[in-house]
């Protein structure tokens, strides 16, 4: 009989065995794959993004998935209490762009290897290869798990900690929303987060854009009725198949949503070119440009103004010749541009799958779990954190860091409480 038992090994996993186990309790972690940490080992591009320096307020904002419950959880174990953890397991973490932290070796599997063996030597007991088929309870009350090899382990608690449905070969198969239900949770409809976003405008599937890299853009998402729904800035990319890169990640939720909750076929995006200048600013500093250089087609004046590849077809839709000079220039059509350079129409119909999403939305009902102690209120002794609760948030830090959190709360919490 285990004090705890802790189902997937990975962020929020191996923090919930290392939080169960601090005073000696008998604690086991199971996991289905080979290895624990798959996931978290190739997090960050493989250099692991641990989590986000800004303030508590501000990493809620970057979690618009429900991030409020987790005010509770960062009472108890913030993003400052992740970086002090990590720096007295001897892994030195550095800051970048955004608040990121990153350990200095760069390395994802410094952090993996760091939380493993820190699970070892709290001598947490460790299953590997070991799907779970079900969780076990008897009057209302949890009492173990039973593996796909029938084999049962008896537990006074079970933490969940199974992962959402995106990346599946890491082990995010969402397995553990069959175990909630069946404990009488309810699951929100699970989504697409952080996935890339698809378009068929016509200069998408001609591939004519693909590849290029747009720096410093504006990303905005409208509904129908031409109400901006978000906006984001940063890098975007051009792929054979719509839009990639930070700032089509972060729209991609609200686009999700908006083709749910409109009904309709596709939703307008725009790209700001130049976020920081008014259209009437462009309009003024690219006919000053031609004006300097009234014998040079526009096309070639307007090179070191814009992206090189974007200029065809931002001339085509303003309906300006690429070899008029500015003698001809027609003062609407440049309007138009300058318009464009603000807001250059892309049509959304859709996501990637969430097979191919970096985040799972949607989970286990956040009305159904303590948001103190992380325990279902459904049955006693059984606990949720990570992934598989409808908690999600943008790349940057955000995610792990709330699955770190509920997990240290969960592991806590299920050796505190009787």
């Amino acid at each position: 009989m285990y004090d705890v038992i802790i189902v997937g090994g990975g962020s929020a996993g191996l923090m919930a065995s290392i939080a169960a186990s601090e005073n000696g309790e008998k604690v086991i972690l199971i996991d289905k794959g080979d290895k624990l940490g798959r996931k978290l080992g190739i997090s960050g591009g493989g250099r692991c993004n641990v989590t986000n320096n800004k303030e508590i307020d501000e990493l809620i904002k970057n979690i618009p998935g429900n991030g409020r419950f987790l005010y509770s959880t960062f009472s108890k174990f913030n993003n400052k209490d992740i970086i002090a953890f990590f720096e007295n397991l001897g892994i030195k973490l550095k800051e970048e762009d955004n608040g990121r932290m990153f350990p200095v070796t760069d390395k994802a599997k410094t952090v993996v290897d760091a939380l493993i063996n820190q699970v070892r030597k709290q001598g947490v007991a460790i299953r590997v290869n070991s799907p779970v088929e079900d969780v076990l309870y008897a009057n209302d009350t949890v009492t173990g798990v039973r593996l796909k090899s029938k084999e049962i382990i008896y537990g006074r608690k079970v933490i969940i900690a199974s992962g959402g449905k995106s990346v599946p070969h890491t082990g995010s198969t969402g397995d553990g929303y069959i175990w909630a239900e069946n404990a009488g949770h309810s699951i929100t409809e699970l989504f697409p987060t952080e996935v890339p976003i698809t378009s068929n405008e016509p200069f998408i599937q001609s591939k004519e854009l693909q590849g290029l890299s747009l720096r410093n853009i504006g990303l905005s998402v409208w509904n129908p009725k031409g109400k901006k729904i978000i906006e984001h800035h940063g890098d975007l990319l051009f792929t054979h198949f719509g839009i990639s890169g930070p700032t089509a990640l972060r729209c991609s939720q609200f686009v999700v949503k908006a083709l749910k909750k409109y009904d309709v076929g596709n939703i307008l995006l725009t790209i700001d070119l130049s976020p920081d200048k008014s259209v009437d600013e462009i309009y003024a500093e690219t006919l000053k440009l031609t004006k300097a250089d009234p014998k040079k087609s526009i096309k070639n004046v307007l090179k070191g103004y814009l992206p090189e590849r974007l200029i065809p077809l931002l001339l085509q839709q303003a309906q300006l010749s690429e070899d008029l000079t500015h003698d001809n220039i027609p003062k609407q059509s440049w309007m138009a541009l300058a318009k464009l350079i603000k807001a250059f129409p892309i049509r959304a119909y859709g996501t990637l799958s969430l097979r191919e999403a970096f985040v799972t939305g949607g989970g286990i009902n956040l009305k159904e779990v303590d948001p103190t102690t992380m325990e279902s209120k459904k049955v006693k002794g059984l606990y949720f954190c990570g992934e598989i609760l409808d908690i999600h948030g943008y790349t940057g830090g955000y995610n792990i860091t709330a699955a770190f959190s509920t997990g240290y709360t969960a592991g806590k919490h299920a050796v505190e409480q009787d």
